[in-house]
């Protein structure tokens, strides 16, 4: 694992850290031990020197009393040299002495002797005879062991010139136990000075290391997982992908899945971005809760979120994937605003989907986006489709080259007024003509584009040719108004309103004749600017409809409080008539509260003339759906229908 990699690499470097800084303490500690020795020989030579300058002063120079060594010593002065000294030698300061002349010759020694002296010729002889003083460890000396040797001149004259040469032996052992035990008491303080500084320094280290490497297992944590949710990046995502795809050469199976959150963008523009981050943190809280032990969920992009889910045969994750839904949709509140989340989850099975993590990502991605489609939200990938650039990075791009290259086209579906027939209102349906995959349908296209700013540059492209058509059909004498759907995105635009005013005012076309269908979902999740939007539009005579009622309300003081004209009856509680009483009953509670709040109402997705009669006896104002035309250009719409009611002889054709 890169954490316990980490840890032994931060081990090793604080192990070569004190391996590094005990050398170095450890040549200064030799130095300075040595530097003590020296010094300690040092302290030892110069007391030696200074014990015999003391006995040539004190003993030896007044016992003389200015006598010449060269022409010898009488018996009083030899008496009296003899008592000066006996004294030094009892104790044992000094071992023995001699008095010697300038020539070499001993006058006095302490024992009489006179073998064993300093040779004339010696360095040391004549530097005491030229008035220094030499001093010399004896270690070798068989005769003399473990003594010190000072030669040093003697002064007994009155003109401070050398008169002779005084050898002194003293011994050395009192001396060396001075000098070792100072030295060793050097050595103690030496010993816990350096100990101090290496334990500080091993500290210091230690700190630095583990600071260092809680810094980098860190970055390392950052770089490999989302900072808002707390879960694994796409980086981190694609390792443990491939780490599955691996072990499925082996027999394991599993698989990859995407999910896309629906109307996510809608809640950012309307709710504000922190109640977007609110919910993507709920989600990835709701997703980890709801896996098992060994599934992988990521945050991969904005809104999108991936699975590796290992070990588990096609029933088990599909029933684990629609539990995770079902735990998904519950419902959260952000800024006051009741929201159940809905997604999209595309599904690719390894190992049989795809043999690299990248083509998993694109089958699963295909599949999400083909999931969009359906009602059941959970799309697992099929080899056998065609391949189609579905990324919605792609299709970002493609959608820029349609509008430029003028690929996009407009259907139209009447509304038709139940009571007479006549068809009073065309809705604008956008296709997109692409060259390679033929005509392709909102649903393939629209969830990109509602996510990107590509949604203002194609509702103006929509405004404007529906405008455009509408005007036309108007100079043929038809009066029907034109209805176009916008996002809450596009009502979340300051310009919005003055733009549809200016492309009005371009095509000719009265502000009447616009009729601008809005998402129930974009009047929930309303912050203020939306009805703002709404308000001003209908200000200047722009009809507003309100689109799928009755799907996830959560909140009908935002109808009655904007300048809504007409509600739209979801075809969802239109499946159960005729033969339905509940969904009769709410069919009519829908139409009277549509009334009661001063609104028309439309049932949409009308196929059969029992569901129409039901209808019309519950006194709904308009109906659209395949009983009386499917989508088309408005030139069908003007065939099939007169300028004032339903054709008989197209009755009923779908």
């Amino acid at each position: 694992m890169p954490r316990r990699r980490l840890h032994k690499q931060g081990s090793r470097l604080f192990a070569l850290y004190v391996l590094a800084s005990l050398i170095p303490i450890s040549v200064t500690g030799a130095v300075a031990l040595r530097g003590d020795t020296q010094a300690a020989d040092k302290f030892g030579l110069d007391w030696a020197r200074a014990q015999a300058v003391v006995i040539e002063q004190m003993a030896i120079a007044p016992a003389l009393r200015g006598a010449d060594l060269s022409l010898g010593l009488n018996t009083a002065e030899r008496d009296r040299l003899q008592s000066a000294t006996d004294l030094a030698i009892f104790n044992g300061t000094v071992s023995s002495l001699r008095l010697r002349s300038l020539t070499g010759a001993v006058q006095f020694s302490d024992d009489g002797s006179v073998t064993g002296s300093v040779p004339v010729s010696d360095p040391a002889f004549r530097t005491a005879a030229a008035g220094g003083t030499d001093v010399t460890v004896i270690e070798g000396d068989p005769q003399k062991p473990g003594t010190i040797r000072v030669v040093e001149p003697v002064k007994a004259g009155a003109n401070g010139q050398a008169t002779g040469v005084l050898e002194v032996y003293l011994p050395y052992d009192a001396i060396a136990t001075k000098v070792q035990s100072e030295a060793r008491s050097e050595i103690v303080r030496l010993s816990v000075s350096l100990v101090g500084l290496f334990v500080t320094l091993a500290l210091i280290s230690w700190w630095t290391t583990r600071s260092l490497r809680q810094n980098a297992a860190t970055h390392e944590y950052e770089s490999l997982h989302d900072s808002l949710t707390g879960l694994p990046n796409r980086e981190l995502f694609q390792d443990k992908a491939q780490d599955a795809l691996d072990r499925s050469r082996r027999g394991e199976r599993g698989a990859l899945v995407l999910i896309d959150l629906d109307d996510f963008k809608e809640i950012n523009d309307t709710l504000g971005h922190h109640a977007g981050d609110q919910l993507l943190q709920v989600v990835s809280h709701r997703l980890r809760r709801a896996l098992r032990t060994g599934d992988t969920v990521a945050r991969i992009g904005g809104d999108e979120f991936a699975m590796v889910l290992p070990s588990g045969g096609r029933a088990e994750t599909l029933a684990l994937l629609h539990r995770v839904r079902a735990e998904l949709g519950e419902e959260v509140v952000l800024d006051g605003v009741s929201l159940h989340v809905e997604a999209c989850f595309g599904v690719c099975f390894y190992p049989e989907g795809a043999d690299t993590v990248e083509d998993l990502l694109q089958h699963a991605d295909t599949a999400m986006y083909r999931g969009k489609q359906g009602p059941g939200g959970i799309m697992i990938y099929d080899s056998s489709w065609p391949h189609l650039a579905t990324h919605s990075l792609v299709i970002q791009r493609e959608l820029r080259d349609a509008l430029a290259r003028d690929e996009l086209v407009l259907q139209y579906q009447p509304k038709v007024n139940l009571s007479s027939g006549r068809v009073n209102c065309l809705e604008a349906l956008v296709r997109w003509q692409h060259p390679e995959r033929g005509l392709l349908l909102p649903a393939e296209f629209l969830p990109v584009v509602e996510r990107s700013e590509l949604i203002g540059p194609l509702t103006i492209w929509v405004l404007r040719q529906a405008l455009a058509d509408c005007a036309q059909w108007t100079a043929q004498g038809n009066d029907w108004m034109v209805a176009v759907n916008v996002s809450a995105r596009n009502l979340t635009a300051t310009q919005f309103a003055g733009s549809v005013v200016q492309i009005l005012h371009e095509a000719g076309v009265p502000p009447d004749r616009l009729r601008l269908e809005v998402s129930e979902s974009a009047l929930a999740f309303d912050a203020g600017l939306v009805r703002a939007t709404i308000d001003a539009l209908a200000g200047h005579g722009i009809s507003i409809s309100v689109d799928h009622f009755g799907i996830g309300l959560r909140n009908l003081a935002q109808v009655s409080a904007a300048s809504v004209s007409e509600i739209k009856i979801d075809s969802t509680f239109l499946a159960g008539l005729p033969g339905s009483k509940q969904d009769r009953a709410m069919v009519r509670s829908i139409i009277g509260l549509g009334h009661n709040l001063g609104c028309l109402v439309t049932a949409q997705g009308v196929e059969s003339q029992e569901v129409a009669d039901v209808l019309t006896d519950a006194e709904c104002d308009d109906a659209q759906g395949y009983l009386w035309l499917h989508p088309g250009p408005w030139s069908e719409v003007a065939r099939a229908f007169d300028a004032t009611t339903v054709s008989a002889s197209r009755e009923g054709s779908p």
